[in-house]
């Protein structure tokens, strides 16, 4: 192993000279020696270190804990705990400073050696690892930039009079090509590395966590992306009833699995479906929209371990469907507002959204001539009822 600049923070000075003396014969540079938190900062001020043995109980009003906390934030250097206690409460508190390693005396150098390698090895993964998390973070963030700094001059495009119609319909399918593909590159890069962790990673938490973060970001903004285009068509008047032959169960389920596969929530979908027939004559992109936007929003503004009732049966020639949720619901004095676009409801909180997707399922109904209605209070959930006119 190649030699590290050790400092080792000890209060017996036996145990101290003896580990020092163990270490040096593999070559190590021991920087100092300190029988308190204190001195071991002291020593970390003026000199660079490798690595710092930890031993729990310490002389001065600094513990080994404490000092490891402060050494975490401000010198970022792996601490490789030393103690003869093994006890459920220290090591509870040991791993709440996130250590290296944790070594019970008494050891021999072999099996001292070994974690030291270790707690270097996986410093130094974790932070190749937190490199690339921050290029791809980075990356996503002026993604974001860039696309919220667009669709500002969407809107503005949007506020327009009709004549500037054609104008609005070029900035957004430029703005469909500029995305799509760097989006599409930062899903699949995510995806890499969901893959990778799969197959038994030392760092499978941590890459699964941001690889998954990541992905989510990317949902999100292609769905803004998508929300904005579908606008761009509604306002030049090119969104049309294209109505086919469709396999009805076939399409309820396809939205039902793109729901729960970009779903944050834990939140279980009950599903009933009565009454349908094999095959209905409607616009199936039209149809997808609609209960897809409210699936995925009964589902985003419930609580994990809620439940949402997900009904679609056909009476009359009629495809009807009916969403509940028991979530956050929606404040009574803004009912009026639901539909309106960019519009959010004041309870939402932190919870993401473009205030577009009701927008999006109203425009769609009036394009099948159907219906829509909604019953909601704040907390206490939301049931919306829809009704299109379907051919059999």
């Amino acid at each position: 192993m190649f030699p590290l600049r050790i400092l080792i923070t000890e209060d017996d000075h036996v145990s101290a000279l003896l580990l020092k003396k163990a270490l040096e014969k593999n070559n190590h540079q021991i920087i100092g020696i300190s029988d308190s938190g204190e001195r071991a900062l002291e020593i970390l001020e003026e000199n660079q270190a490798d690595i710092v043995m930890m031993d729990i109980n310490l002389a001065g009003e600094l513990d080994g804990i404490k000092t490891t906390e402060i050494i975490n934030e401000k010198y970022d250097i792996p601490v490789v705990y030393l103690s003869a206690s093994s006890d459920a409460e220290t090591l509870t508190k040991v791993v709440g400073t996130n250590p290296s390693a944790y070594v019970i005396k008494p050891f021999n150098i072999r099996e001292l050696n070994m974690v030291i390698e270790l707690a270097i090895f996986k410093d130094r993964k974790e932070k190749e690892l937190q490199k690339l998390n921050n290029e791809l973070e980075e990356k996503v963030k002026q993604r974001t930039k860039d696309l919220a700094d667009a669709n500002k001059e969407l809107t503005r495009a949007l506020e327009k009079e009709r004549e500037v119609g054609e104008l609005k319909s070029r900035i957004v399918l430029n703005v469909s090509h500029g995305f799509k593909t760097p989006l599409t590159s930062i899903l699949s890069s995510a995806q890499l590395l969901a893959n990778y962790a799969e197959r038994e990673h030392p760092f499978k938490a941590k890459i699964m966590k941001h690889a998954q973060k990541i992905e989510n970001s990317v949902r999100n903004l292609n769905s803004l992306l998508t929300s904005v285009l579908f606008f761009g068509k509604a306002d030049a008047n090119k969104i049309d009833f294209k109505p086919k032959k469709m396999f009805v169960v076939a399409m309820l389920n396809e939205v039902i699995d793109v729901v729960k596969a970009g779903s944050e929530h834990d939140v279980k979908i009950n599903v009933k479906f009565n009454n349908l027939p094999k095959t209905i004559t409607s616009d199936s992109d039209l149809l997808y929209q609609i209960f897809e936007n409210l699936l995925s929003n009964a589902c985003k503004y419930s609580k994990d371990g809620q439940e949402v009732d997900f009904t679609v049966w056909v009476e009359d020639d009629k495809l009807l469907g009916t969403i509940k949720d028991k979530g956050i619901g929606i404040p009574e004095k803004e009912h009026d507002q639901m539909f309106d676009r960019f519009f959010r409801a004041k309870n939402v909180g932190i919870i993401e959204g473009s205030g577009l997707g009701l927008s999006i399922v109203k425009k769609s109904i009036e394009v099948l001539n159907g219906e829509i209605s909604f019953e909601s209070a704040q907390g206490k959930g939301t049931t919306f009822h829809v009704s299109i006119p379907i051919k059999i």
